[in-house]
């Protein structure tokens, strides 16, 4: 629904290769569903119900990929965008295709729509945090930032003050546009807050008990502020870079411990409070992954610079 169409008058896109099968919508949900559902019992006991739960998921993740993956082409039936990242968001891509489905997403995004949003309402709500998750947060930047058709900021220039439901409401026909459409954000609240910010709820953990800190400094934005009122009190997370230097100061509220990903060529280029941050009271050293510094933390405000 709301695919963004090829014309800017055109309600509905005329292009094929731009529409989903509704069989993937589906099925790809009821895979997240039954995944859900197999966690949910398992956290009460129920092991004949998880058990049963996920051996359907596994069966339906068969099939799925049996009936709609191409492995010559390396996408699942036509190749829209939606098509690629419904099954990489959700788990349903093969441990060793996932990178050719999402090349293909990057292709799409690149040449077909021009670095411009080209989901509907139901692949955008995993757009943003899926090009986060496979290294493309660049990308994301460059979606979330655009200003003109089809975009978020495109609604911005036209004046508009709320989300419409079509990309092209100034254009399409009013009878069929909401004015007031908040599901066509998407997920990019979530990414302002979980990749940008880097403020995220651990999965194994939830609720906020464990958090996960990891912020994406992206594009050319130089600083940013976020805070989140948890169950447990306020996280916040205030970032800002400059002559190649990352500062971010944090706040881990009480009853809780956080995970940091500070960005950073070495540990030894860390520093919390003016130390070396593997010396720093309430901090424990975990290891260098991927370009980060990683760090167990106990609850506390804490200032970090690393180059």
């Amino acid at each position: 629904w709301c695919v963004p169409p090829e014309d800017p008058k055109l309600i509905h896109s005329k292009d094929p290769m731009r529409k989903t099968n509704p069989t993937i919508l589906g099925t790809t949900y009821f895979y997240h569903c039954l995944e859900l559902m197999g966690n949910y019992a398992e956290r009460l006991g129920k092991a004949d119900d998880a058990r049963r739960y996920r051996e359907l998921a596994a069966r339906l993740k068969t099939a799925f990929n049996a009936k709609f993956y191409d492995p010559q082409k390396g996408y699942y039936d036509n190749g829209s965008q939606t098509s690629c990242v419904l099954p990489l968001a959700l788990g349903l891509v093969p441990a060793d295709q996932n990178q050719r489905v999402f090349d293909h997403l990057i292709d799409k995004i690149t040449h077909e729509t021009k670095d411009h949003v080209g989901t509907g309402l139901v692949g955008g709500q995993w757009l943003m945090r899926t090009l986060n998750d496979h290294g493309r947060s660049d990308l994301g930047y460059i979606l979330a930032s655009n200003r003109t058709y089809p975009s978020w900021g495109y609604m911005i220039e036209k004046g508009a003050t709320t989300i419409w439901e079509l990309w092209n409401g100034d254009t399409a026909d009013p009878a069929m546009n909401s004015g007031n459409h908040v599901m066509l954000v998407g997920d990019l609240v979530i990414w302002f807050y979980e990749d940008l910010a880097g403020i995220k709820s651990d999965p194994r953990h939830p609720g906020f008990k464990r958090i996960l800190m990891e912020p994406h400094p992206v594009g050319d934005l130089t600083h940013l502020k976020a805070t989140h009122r948890s169950p447990y009190g306020l996280i916040a997370s205030e970032w800002r870079r400059e002559a190649g230097k990352f500062s971010w100061q944090i706040t881990v509220p009480a009853n809780t411990t956080a995970t940091l990903y500070v960005p950073a060529a070495t540990a030894d280029a860390v520093t919390e409070s003016g130390k070396p941050a593997a010396q720093a009271v309430g901090l424990k050293y975990v290891g260098l992954e991927s370009g980060r510094a990683v760090f167990e933390v106990a609850p506390g405000r804490y200032s970090f610079t690393s180059r």
